[in-house]
C-alpha cells in the first residue's frame, strides 16, 4: 500500500474528521466566549469594582523612563510588566467556557439516556427439550 493511500485512509477516518470538525467549531466557539466575556461580563464586573478596562490593569516591573501609561505602549517599549488584568480576563474566559462545556455534556448525557441492555436468552435446543419431556414423563 502506498504512502498516499495510507494517508488518505487516515485522513478520512471518522476520528480524524470528527477531530477536524471539533477544532473548527471550537475556534469559532472560543470567539463567542471571548465576546461574552469581553463585551458582556467584564464591563459589568468592572462597573461593580469601579474599573472600566480590565486589560489595562498592570504593574510596571522595570524602569518606565517615558512614563508610558498604556499597556501596549509599555510592552512595545520592552519594559517588564505584570499584566494581571489580561490574566484575569483569560481566567474568566476559561471558567465560563468550562461551565458551558459542562452544561452541554450534561444535557447530551440526559438526552442519550441509554436504555438498559436486555440480553436475549437463546432458544433451548430441541434435544434438551426432548430430554426434559422424557424426564418429566418418568417422574409421573
Amino acid at each position: 500500500m502506498g504512502m498516499v493511500q495510507e494517508f488518505k485512509e487516515f485522513a478520512v477516518k471518522g476520528n480524524a474528521m470528527d477531530l477536524a470538525v471539533g477544532v473548527i467549531i471550537g475556534g469559532a466557539f472560543g470567539k463567542i466566549v471571548d465576546s461574552i466575556v469581553g463585551d458582556l461580563i467584564m464591563p459589568i464586573v468592572a462597573r461593580l469594582i469601579g474599573n472600566i478596562d480590565f486589560s489595562n490593569l498592570f504593574v510596571v516591573l522595570g524602569n518606565n523612563p517615558g512614563n508610558l501609561t498604556a499597556l501596549a505602549d509599555i510592552k512595545k517599549a520592552g519594559i517588564p510588566v505584570f499584566a494581571y488584568g489580561s490574566f484575569l480576563t483569560i481566567v474568566v474566559n476559561f471558567v465560563i467556557l468550562a461551565f458551558i462545556i459542562f452544561m452541554m455534556v450534561k444535557q447530551m448525557n440526559r438526552m442519550r439516556h441509554e436504555e438498559p441492555v436486555v440480553e436475549e436468552v437463546p432458544p433451548t435446543p430441541e434435544d434438551v427439550i426432548l430430554l426434559r419431556e422424557i424426564r418429566d414423563s418418568l417422574k409421573k
